[in-house]
């Protein structure tokens, strides 16, 4: 079916393979063709994954237009069962499928790897499509985004430091990194480095001996967001800023690369009136985006991509300075860049 809302088209396809539910949802082709990761997940439902791929492609246009980046926002969703088995033929059929839906859209949207996939998942939808980004290197892609994802999260950090703090250095601060995950592992690692006291928290318990064995302390999930620190770095999952979680929030800046971690935009209010920083998600996680459309589409070497993916610090400077609420201005910068309707 397809279908209009504030997106410019949602279309959701049943697999003729895999059965599955499949969404691809574009919010945006105003600056370009619309790009966003290939996400498999399991839900409740394919409402779900539709209410997932909708706010995840309207980032994916912030993140674009915040970035000075001439690509627009989309967003494709394999809704998997909450309780069905995953087996190896199973996920190949819908990723086969998936290819081919991606197909259909002639490169106005292009996809690469998110949550649940990888690059090497890549190879399998390049198959029916070419407009697929990070593949593995030895396929010609840019592999894994997330090392570049950390390296635009860490200059947000920052940049924000410098504005809460005085300094951009880390050295005797206390940061949680809630989602030790490839980005994640990352942050935790670039800040360590730096000088900061680590505290991990992650929904896999497997993951402890991990930070652990890495030289950092460990907080337990329910524990994470009411944790006395001086920076919170959302790692994982969207939605973790609530109206409630904001309230207990101990630190003075929050910013990390999970999307969409505000339940929704009051909750920014919430965070200034509280005199808590927070760089929006959009702007700090656009580092994988930055590196992987100049590398692939515009022909950047690496350390070009690497240095672009930096300004988002500048980004941030320009945000902060003199902003009561981060989020208004990066919306005005976005409304800036969007051409009017």
């Amino acid at each position: 079916m397809t279908q209009t809302l504030e997106h410019e088209e949602v279309r959701i396809h049943r697999g003729p393979r895999s059965g599955l539910p499949l969404i691809v949802a574009v919010h945006s082709r105003a600056l370009g063709p619309a790009v966003g990761g290939c996400r498999m997940r399991r839900y409740d439902g394919w409402r779900a994954g539709l209410a997932d791929a909708l706010r995840l492609s309207e980032a994916m246009t912030y993140k674009c237009a915040v970035s000075g980046l001439d690509f627009g926002g989309g967003k494709s969703v394999i809704v998997l069962d909450r309780n069905a088995p995953v087996t190896p033929e199973l996920r190949a059929a819908a990723l086969t499928d998936m290819g081919e839906f991606i197909a259909s859209f002639d490169g106005t949207y292009r996809a690469g790897p998110d949550v649940g996939t990888s690059p090497a998942d890549m190879v399998v939808l390049r198959r029916s499509t070419p407009h697929v980004y990070c593949l593995p290197e030895e396929h010609g892609g840019t592999g894994d985004s997330g090392a570049p994802t950390a390296t635009g999260v860490l200059a947000a950090l920052r940049a924000g430091a410098r504005h809460v703090f005085g300094s951009a250095s880390f050295a005797g601060r206390t940061v949680v990194v809630s989602g030790f995950g490839s980005v994640g592992s990352r942050v935790a690692a670039g800040l360590a480095a730096d000088g900061a006291r680590v505290l991990v928290s992650d929904v896999d318990g497997g993951r402890r001996d991990a930070a652990r064995r890495s030289g950092y302390g460990w907080v337990e999930p329910a524990d994470a967001l009411g944790t006395a620190a001086d920076i919170l770095v959302p790692a994982a999952v969207g939605g973790v800023l609530t109206p409630e979680t904001a309230a207990r929030l101990a630190v003075r800046l929050v910013v990390g690369p999970a999307n969409n971690q505000l339940s929704d935009d009051t909750v920014a209010d919430t965070l200034a009136a509280r005199g808590i920083v927070w760089v929006p998600d959009f702007v700090a996680s656009a580092g994988g985006v930055v590196h992987t459309l100049g590398r692939e589409s515009e022909g950047l070497d690496h350390g070009a991509a690497v240095r672009r993916v930096e300004g988002i610090g500048d980004t941030v400077r320009l945000l902060l300075k003199g902003a009561e609420n981060p989020l208004r201005e990066a919306k005005a910068l976005v409304g800036r860049r969007l051409p009017p309707g």
